[in-house]
């Protein structure tokens, strides 16, 4: 059994406190760290683990010890949406398991995580107890008022965790050469399926003051649906109406060599492309 783990936390700035979350994993047998993304805007890293599914959930657990213990929520800034220190911990299902496999193993660590740190854990996707809490979404916005599925109240600096299982997708971004937000706000609205764009498209408009952009932030939740190239040519169409060059493409974590295959031949302006960052087993 093969399991991908993606975690997302609450920290993009504080190298020592990225470190120590690297480290957290590597140390952990059985655990291998493919990839380590952060971003000062975002203000948040995006770690790839890979292994088999208890080396996996013990190194998001370390790390995720690392995070409440040293990154407190209600100092942190940044563009991104979050409701936690260790804000999404998802687990891919990669080879000899199923995605029901993975949602269970996904359960079983988030018990861990409100047992072990007293983090409150929300469950969703594959691995989600209430039909409503599928969606990262809708916890986000409705987490205030929505009860936890296991715990109470959020930790008073590390908030709250969203644990899951689901199938691959590409966390990306388009960077345009505007600092003109409303725009970047409104191709994400036309893009994303939610507002009847692109189907397997989400899609946030968002800032980069450090690089005086503005981004257009993406998941891509399949490419079999959508391939990258269609998003990326809707974002160019959409850029060329209103004026405005695409800086590049960047890409979040790892990406598999199918979803390049599916967009061959395009050039998506790539920034950060290369042969260590394609997910092969």
């Amino acid at each position: 059994m093969t399991v991908e783990c993606v975690p997302n936390f609450s920290e993009g700035r504080n190298h020592v406190t990225i470190s120590a979350l690297a480290q957290a994993v590597s140390r952990t047998p059985g655990a291998r760290l493919l990839d380590q993304t952060s971003d000062p805007d975002h203000n948040r890293t995006v770690l790839t683990l890979l292994g088999d599914p208890e080396s996996i959930s013990n190194a998001a657990l370390a790390a995720i010890r690392v995070a409440v213990q040293t990154i407190d929520l209600t100092k942190q800034t940044g563009v991104h949406p979050r409701i936690g220190a260790a804000d999404v911990v998802p687990f891919i299902p990669l080879e000899d398991i199923t995605l029901e496999q993975c949602a269970e193993f996904a359960r079983q660590t988030g018990q861990r995580i409100w047992n072990e740190l007293g983090v409150p854990v929300y469950l969703y996707e594959a691995a989600a107890l209430r039909p409503e809490c599928r969606r990262l979404e809708y916890i986000r916005k409705y987490a205030p008022v929505l009860p936890p599925d296991f715990g109470i109240h959020p930790h008073p600096t590390a908030g709250c965790c969203v644990v899951g299982a689901r199938n691959f997708l590409i966390a990306w971004n388009i960077n345009l050469n505007t600092t003109d937000l409303s725009a970047a706000r409104t191709i994400a609205r036309e893009i994303r399926e939610s507002s009847g764009g692109l189907p397997a498209v989400k899609a946030l408009g968002l800032p980069l003051e450090s690089r005086s952009q503005v981004q257009v932030s993406i998941n891509l939740v399949d490419f079999g649906i959508t391939p990258m190239h269609i998003v990326f040519d809707a974002v160019a169409a959409s850029c060329r109406r209103k004026g405005i060059e695409i800086a590049g493409s960047e890409l979040i974590g790892m990406i598999p060599p199918a979803a390049l295959a599916a967009s061959e031949g395009y050039d998506l302006h790539w920034q950060n492309l290369t042969a260590q960052r394609i997910l092969t087993l």
